[in-house]
């Protein structure tokens, strides 16, 4: 069965505070403070179905998108409380000024609504943290600052259009595949 006790006050009032923190040291680059957060850092980003694992990929994950958006932060809309997770609502912002994978910086901005879910286990530590947003949201953004009409921006987006097409090819992660259904 769903676990259907809400926590008290006091551990609501931490996890509250752990997953603020977390926020505030991402746009800090404050990489220790925020894997502190975790016993073992773990992301998963739910529209490109990928997993990031462990210190080692949880900071390439931080550094690609430092690289690619230097200027990100976040803009808090609504966090609320559930038995087992901290859901935050925010505007995810950033300036696309270095290569996002194999998608080339095309200095358009973007400012995409996300989700995100901070899941705590049984001893109150925070074991994951699950992202969801639209990427063609995040696509449209950077493709619309590009000038249409000027060559340079017209091979810039050949260039976005074929990263976005070899990205997508690859495999989703089977940890995101492999659910099992909950016990109602």
């Amino acid at each position: 069965m769903a676990n259907l006790t809400f926590p008290s006050e006091p551990i609501l009032r931490a996890r509250q505070k752990l997953v603020l923190d977390h926020f505030h040291d991402e746009v800090r680059h404050a990489w220790d403070d925020v894997l502190s957060t975790f016993p073992h850092p773990h992301y998963e980003l739910i529209s490109s179905m990928t997993v990031f694992d462990g210190d080692r990929e949880v900071r390439r994950y931080y550094r690609e998108t430092r690289v690619a958006f230097p200027d990100q932060h976040h803009e808090l809309i609504a966090l609320r409380h559930s038995a087992d997770a901290v859901i935050v609502e925010f505007w995810l912002i950033g300036t696309h000024l270095g290569p996002y994978g194999k998608i080339p910086p095309t200095g358009s901005k973007h400012r995409t609504r996300m989700t995100a879910y901070f899941i705590f286990d049984d001893n109150e530590r925070l074991v994951t943290e699950r992202i969801y947003f639209d990427q063609l949201s995040i696509l449209k953004q950077l493709l619309a600052g590009l000038n249409k009409k000027d060559p340079r921006d017209l091979v810039t987006l050949a260039r976005v259009l074929m990263g976005v097409l070899s990205q997508s090819s690859s495999e989703p992660d089977p940890r995101l595949l492999d659910t099992t259904p909950p016990s109602l």
